[in-house]
């Protein structure tokens, strides 16, 4: 199913639904069932959820797509992890960092890849409270002037556990999503001068978006087998697969999770796709570009970035 949450066109009410094959939304109604309420209350379902989601389609009050404004399908997801699995990204951005006036190779190949990088799967938590969805307004980050967009594939989580098994991590995920991790690159090359992670550079309001509908992990099928796309007003960016990983999500699952318990709820970015950013190109985003983001089974992810402040 490709699961949604929405708004009606003149009310703010958030509601839950599905999109099917022809466009239209199935209306998910909380007093048929009552985790329809919102999206979490349904992942944290189960597979009761899902199946009574499934069950209800075929009754199901249907808006047209003009009727309705989407948005984030999970707007407030218990916790946000990305991780930086492609290593193409890692020696791109890395051989970049000159433009910001930071040492190191130009050429990608020369750039040294730290052996934990290759040992385990990285990641830092971002700002669950940023998340919004397709179609919305980048809001630009006072006094940056290297707005930037990444493409990223991201599981969410719907069985929790700690210490989970690689070999049985994918039995945990809900579904999959698109993530766009948008980047300041002025704050960010700044403050990770300190030896932390990205602080402001990630975490401004509509700096992590989801879209345009969350998919079951049953429609998916292998998240490491999918084309992932970038465009920037309607030209091509980016063009790879998610089998570029160097750490799958079974890895990545089975990691996060070790003496610590992974929610319901949560989502995990793959981290950017090779190509994937305006970093690794040497240019960035200006004010009305538009951005599209399209995964293979997941839809497209449309954003327009909002004026400079």
């Amino acid at each position: 199913m490709k699961l949604v949450t929405f708004r009606d066109r003149g009310d703010d009410a958030e509601r839950l639904g599905a999109v099917l094959d022809n466009g239209t939304v199935a209306v998910l109604e909380p007093a048929r069932y009552p985790p329809f309420i919102s999206m979490l209350a349904l992942i944290d379902a189960g597979r009761e959820g899902v199946e009574a989601a499934r069950d209800a389609l075929a009754s199901a009050p249907r808006r047209s797509a003009d009727a309705v404004t989407l948005c984030a399908p999970l707007p407030r997801p218990r916790q946000i992890r990305d991780a930086l699995s492609f290593e193409k990204h890692f020696r791109q951005a890395r051989a970049r960092r000159q433009a910001f006036g930071q040492p190191g190779p130009t050429d990608p190949e020369a750039v040294e890849v730290p052996q934990v990088w290759y040992d385990q799967p990285i990641n830092y938590k971002g700002n669950r409270f940023s998340v919004v969805g397709p179609e919305t307004d980048v809001r630009w980050p006072a006094g940056e002037t290297r707005l930037d967009f990444e493409l990223e594939l991201a599981a969410v989580i719907g069985h929790g556990g700690r210490d989970i098994p690689e070999q049985t991590a994918l039995d945990h995920v809900f579904g999959y999503v698109i993530f766009n991790d948008m980047s300041a690159r002025d704050h960010q090359i700044r403050e990770m001068a300190g030896g932390l992670g990205p602080a402001k550079g990630k975490d401004f309001d509509t700096g992590n978006i989801l879209g345009p509908w969350l998919v079951t992990a049953d429609e998916v099928g292998d998240p490491q087998a999918l084309r992932m796309r970038a465009r920037v007003n309607g030209v091509t960016w980016a063009d790879g697969s998610s089998a570029e990983m160097h750490h799958g999500f079974a890895r990545i699952i089975a990691h996060v999770s070790r003496d610590e318990t992974l929610h319901p709820g949560e989502v995990i970015g793959s981290g950017t796709l090779g190509n994937g950013c305006g970093l690794e190109h040497g240019r960035f985003l200006a004010p009305g570009d538009e951005v599209e983001l399209e995964i293979e089974r997941l839809g497209i992810l449309r954003n327009r970035i909002g004026p400079r402040r």
